[in-house]
């Protein structure tokens, strides 16, 4: 930027004084004062937003490395996974063919368990099925009411004069 030193600036306020006059010098000081702070403020918001937009492809940056190291341990664990898998077939398979086939300890080996399967209850069906004339009958109520309103519904009659 430009170097302003305390010389220059008396300079240019004295020049200011002459040119400009004492009776309007507060005014214009004022104004150029005002100014000068709009341009440090803009300049300010425009540093701001860069240094916003970097730190923002930092962090693109740093996501796609994170996402190519967690692609990488998922491929290692999975390769990990099916060679031991394979590994462990293997030595399941060769155990089970050095067994007699009549000896007590085959027998003691079970297939796994199936699979778990929802039962699919359907109760929200079960219960929206019931027909109205049957929840009528038997007292199953279908609407709120309040304990006012209840109470003059029950509430026997008057006798009449």
């Amino acid at each position: 930027m430009i170097d302003f030193g305390f010389d220059k600036i008396a300079l240019i306020g004295a020049v200011a004084l002459i040119v400009i006059g004492p009776e309007k010098l507060p005014r214009v000081a004022r104004t150029v004062g005002h100014l000068l702070g709009k341009a440090q403020r803009y300049v300010a918001d425009v540093k701001a937003e860069v240094n916003r937009s970097i730190e923002l492809e930092e962090l693109k940056k740093m996501k796609t490395e994170f996402e190519d190291a967690a692609r990488n341990v998922e491929q290692t664990v999975g390769n990990e996974i099916t060679k031991t898998t394979g590994e462990l077939e293997r030595s399941w398979g060769s155990d089970m063919e050095a067994l007699p086939a009549g000896s007590g300890q085959h027998e003691g080996l079970q297939p796994p368990p199936p699979e778990y399967r929802n039962p699919k209850k359907k109760w929200r069906l079960k219960r929206g099925a019931t027909p109205q004339w049957y929840k009528q009958r038997h007292g199953v109520r279908t609407r709120a009411q309040s304990g006012a309103a209840r109470v003059a519904r029950f509430r026997p009659p008057r006798p009449s004069a």
